[in-house]
């Protein structure tokens, strides 16, 4: 890893990261999506989650990310209930986190150094005490010579390792990754892979969304597996 931790290895506890009990949830009127979720990630685990189309992968996914709230059951994040908490709390749970989208959500009109450099201005963070940091997350994920450039001059595979670098930078206590090595080579799919196992030992517990099982193997992380809304495997 090219930085030390900042909040991680200060943050982790035996406290669980996520729990969910008894969840459920649906769109509007429709079906239920997901159905009596229970799931557990303890702090500085690392967890892949893998689940045919339609499964309820990214309704998942939204609950965790707090872009969507629970029909029923309790979802705690850190300790705390998160399913019910007001408004106002949300910012707090989502700053820690790191949340790699798959459709990735990189600001056109900003360079990659501020792309990466968002979630750190967010924390109120000044550029001299970031910039280093930035710089050499850029040079991690192979960007350090597009440092100026933005996300429309990138390529597909570029703007994936952008919004990783992003995600990441700022040492997260929870890393969500929703098909992070989809659009690079085999080589840059182990590098990133490389930088999730390097955050998790400082700490951070990781959940990596991924149609591939056999980069789950070579990570050598637990399996969660969701069909038709229903999650089994270690952690459910």
């Amino acid at each position: 890893m090219p930085v030390q931790p900042r909040r991680a290895a200060l943050t982790a506890s035996a406290t669980d990261t996520v729990r969910l009990s008894g969840v459920d949830f649906g769109y509007a009127d429709g079906p239920s999506v997901l159905r009596d979720v229970n799931l557990i990630l303890p702090a500085g685990s690392f967890h892949f989650l893998t689940a045919p189309s339609g499964a309820g992968k990214s309704a998942l996914l939204k609950l965790l990310t707090l872009e969507a709230r629970p029909g029923a059951g309790r979802l705690e994040l850190f300790g705390d209930d998160a399913g019910t908490a007001p408004r106002s709390a949300l910012p707090g749970f989502r700053r820690r986190m790191g949340v790699v989208f798959q459709d990735l959500r990189l600001l056109d009109h900003l360079s990659a150094f501020d792309n990466v450099a968002l979630p750190l201005r967010l924390a109120g963070l000044k550029r001299d005490a970031y910039a280093a940091d930035v710089a050499e997350m850029l040079d991690w994920v192979g960007l350090g010579d597009r440092i100026d450039d933005r996300p429309p001059a990138l390529s597909g595979g570029e703007k994936q390792r952008l919004a990783i670098a992003r995600a990441v930078v700022n040492r997260p206590d929870l890393i969500l990754a929703d098909e992070p090595t989809g659009s690079v080579d085999a080589v840059m799919g182990e590098r990133l892979l490389k930088l999730f196992q390097s955050l998790n030992r400082l700490g951070a517990t990781v959940l990596i969304a991924s149609r591939d099982e056999a980069l789950a193997g070579r990570a050598g992380a637990a399996v969660l597996r969701l069909e038709g809304g229903r999650l089994t495997g270690d952690g459910a």
